[in-house]
């Protein structure tokens, strides 16, 4: 299993990390570490100034020796048996050049923190993290949280859920953490609301049997996926909520405290297909816990197996 690892040396990267360390990798998981450094101008923060480029190689070399620095000490940190600990600096744009790294190696998952610190690298959630999300191959852990005791799944029954159920399953680190399934019911509000009194009662006599179709539907999908987690020996217990998705999900969140949120993605069609879709995308800027977001079209790696590497020095 292959796992690209992006840090700036920022609390969050720190904390990023400290739940990387502790998580049940496989024997023979590689985590990649890796830092991106910005090019030319950029490293600066000013590329609307004139500046020479002695001043610009200067900068460079000072920058690339910190983020050296960083790669190291984060690789040094998270060594241990059966775990296989590289180390890489990046060049360029970092949103691309962590997607385009994770698309070359290629990645299993990607891993960044939520929030970064600076103009050089950061990770601030809505520009790069985001944008990694967006654009990567495969599944992405924007973490929150330095454990990961307790799992919310959000589903829908779509294909972008099926793939995060898949992962739920059969990737090994989640293998004792409980899981709860939960699907979010949701009724149009009536077009009637508001009128007066005497009609506004058949309006949400309507309202509330809609409500109560929306949630019978979705009661089976909820009790399906928790028990295909159970036969693949996971602990799952399954809930229907209802209201608004992303709101709904990130107060569940808050009520019961999970560490981890995992939720698929759709997407949109057309020229913005890459992007997230407006559930996904709230539940990734709001929830106080780590978000693993699993696109639809994202490859998701097979059960992982063994592997044999060698730690580089």
């Amino acid at each position: 299993m292959r796992i690209l690892f992006a840090t700036d040396g920022s609390d969050h990267a720190r904390v990023a990390s400290a739940l990387l360390r502790d998580m049940a990798w496989p024997d023979g998981a590689i985590i990649r570490v890796v830092a991106a450094v910005p090019t030319g101008t950029e490293l600066l923060g000013l590329s609307w100034v004139t500046v020479s480029s002695e001043a610009v190689q200067h900068q460079g070399d000072d920058v690339r020796r910190h983020f050296d620095d960083i790669v190291d000490s984060t690789a040094r940190g998270l060594m241990k048996p059966g775990l296989v600990v590289e180390r890489l600096l990046l060049r360029g744009r970092p949103a691309s050049a962590i997607v385009d790294e994770a698309r070359q190696w290629p990645a299993d998952l990607v891993v960044v923190g939520h929030r970064g610190r600076g103009a050089i690298g950061s990770m601030v959630l809505g520009s790069v993290s985001a944008e990694v999300v967006d654009h990567a191959p495969c599944p992405v852990l924007v973490v929150r949280r330095s454990k990961m005791a307790s799992i919310l799944f959000a589903t829908d029954g779509s294909p972008s859920a099926r793939h995060a159920e898949e992962l739920l399953a059969t990737w090994p680190m989640f293998g004792s953490t409980p899981i709860r399934v939960v699907d979010v019911a949701t009724a149009p509000l009536p077009l009637g609301f508001g009128m007066a009194v005497e009609v506004g009662a058949e309006v949400m006599d309507a309202y509330a049997a809609d409500a109560k179709r929306a949630r019978a539907e979705r009661i089976p999908v909820v009790e399906a996926t928790a028990a295909r987690l159970r036969e693949a020996g996971r602990t799952a217990t399954g809930e229907v909520l209802e209201g608004d998705p992303a709101a709904t999900i990130v107060a569940s969140v808050e009520a019961c405290g999970e560490d981890l949120v995992v939720i698929g993605s759709r997407g949109h069609t057309g020229l913005a297909r890459l992007l997230l879709g407006s559930v996904a995308r709230n539940v990734l800027v709001h929830a106080p816990s780590s978000v693993l977001v699993v696109r639809e079209h994202a490859r998701v790696a097979p059960p992982p197996e063994p592997a044999l590497a060698v730690e580089l020095s």
